[in-house]
């Protein structure tokens, strides 16, 4: 297991009890470095959506309890917030609450001449993501699917 997936881990089972008592819900954790700096994002929701109260009790719980456990060597820099509207969808559960909604997919490499597309999310499975388009219903590899993300119009 890389460090940052360890960090990341550890960092969700802190999280786990704190968020049950914030009445939210973890949407995921990220630990990654960007330039020189070290990030530490934990993204929480809950159904009718996190405001920056909830954003603040977490994060001021969740820092108390990194300095407490201290595991990461690294310095960082400690974030909490909401996925957003155009939230990325990495792991299966995100897929599943997806189901009927319009997603973004972007690939690795096009496929006829494209990169992007977008659609109503059908299924999913281990291998495979599939979308309806105005055009017809697509099959991707989840190997060549670089992003998954909710569709928002303006």
């Amino acid at each position: 297991m890389s460090k940052g997936k360890a960090v990341e881990n550890r960092t969700e089972e802190l999280l786990a009890p704190i968020a049950e008592e914030n009445g939210v819900e973890i949407y995921d954790v990220e630990y990654l470095k960007e330039g020189s700096d070290w990030y530490l994002r934990a993204y929480i929701d809950k159904p009718e959506g996190v405001n920056i109260q909830d954003c603040e009790n977490v994060s001021r719980a969740l820092s108390d309890k990194l300095d407490e456990v201290d595991f990461i060597d690294d310095a960082y820099i400690l974030e909490v917030s909401s996925p957003g509207l155009g939230r990325t969808l990495k792991k299966d559960k995100h897929l599943e609450k997806s189901l009927g909604e319009e997603v973004e997919l972007r690939l690795y490499k096009p496929r006829d001449k494209q990169k992007e597309f977008m659609g109503i999310l059908k299924s999913f499975d281990a291998d495979s993501v599939i979308i309806e388009t105005e055009e017809e219903e697509k099959v991707f590899a989840r190997s060549e699917i670089a992003l998954i993300r909710l569709a928002f119009d303006f």
